[in-house]
């Protein structure tokens, strides 16, 4: 399998040139939100995957809670989650084609992945495969129809990463569920947090005015922001049982 591009580069450049990856950084708080939506979602039990598990963060958080899994494309990345998740099984592999039986996971974590696919589509029919009658998807992408996309024009956060090749709209994403037999059981969104969103106006004003709503659904963990209202949409999934 040839290496991907989701190196140390990778994690240094593009939409990542200027994130920290510190404790309580915004890095920080959305790997614990996203942590926190999967021990409710999937109920803190059974096997749980992480799709492009990248730096390994969310999927070390939820080892005391799930037998956990991570799969990754990249060597490196790989080598980076084993760093901080000790106990995770983790495998070198394409979501296109993922290497487990049917019926696998009572959970799968696929937390900005698809968007970077050349057939989303297969992929998510793999996360269907793989899921148990009753097991829970947890997927997020770029928001198409985030509300204030149009006042950032062609500087909007989904457009400024070159890898970036499968971008869909809301209701695209939910038929490719819908048909891998899976039943969307919550839609939201993450909040306006790709500022400056207007000129003139100070960047920290900015963040107060139109990122707070996000923070505080990322800090409380409590889900209400409507799917237009957030630069990434984040479905919660249900595999049908049997």
């Amino acid at each position: 399998m040839p290496e991907s591009p989701f190196d140390d580069k990778y994690f240094s450049t593009n939409t990542y040139e200027t994130v920290s990856f510190g404790k309580y950084s915004q890095y920080w708080w959305s790997n614990r939100f996203y942590a926190t939506l999967t021990r409710r979602y999937a109920k803190n039990s059974g096997r749980l995957l992480e799709e492009g598990c990248g730096l390994g963060h969310l999927v070390g958080q939820l080892e005391p809670d799930f037998e956990t899994f991570g799969m990754d494309i990249n060597h490196w990345a790989l080598r980076q989650t084993a760093k901080v998740a000790e106990n995770t099984h983790l495998v070198c592999s394409s979501a296109g084609e993922l290497p487990y039986p049917n019926n696998s996971f009572h959970a799968i974590i696929s937390k900005h992945v698809v968007e970077h696919l050349p057939d989303p589509d297969k992929a998510i029919h793999e996360i269907g495969r793989i899921l148990t009658p009753g097991g829970t998807l947890i997927l997020a992408t770029p928001n198409l129809s985030s509300l204030l996309k149009p006042l950032k024009g062609v500087s909007w956060i989904g457009y400024q990463d070159p890898t970036h090749i499968s971008l869909r709209t809301p209701s695209a994403w939910k038929d490719m569920i819908h048909s891998s037999g899976m039943k969307i059981v919550k839609t939201f969104a993450d909040g306006f947090w790709d500022v400056p969103y207007i000129k003139g106006l100070p960047t920290g004003m900015q963040k107060l005015i139109f990122g707070s709503l996000g923070g505080f659904q990322a800090i409380t963990g409590w889900v209400f922001l409507p799917p237009k209202w957030g630069e990434s949409i984040i479905f919660i999934a249900k595999k049908a049982k049997k």
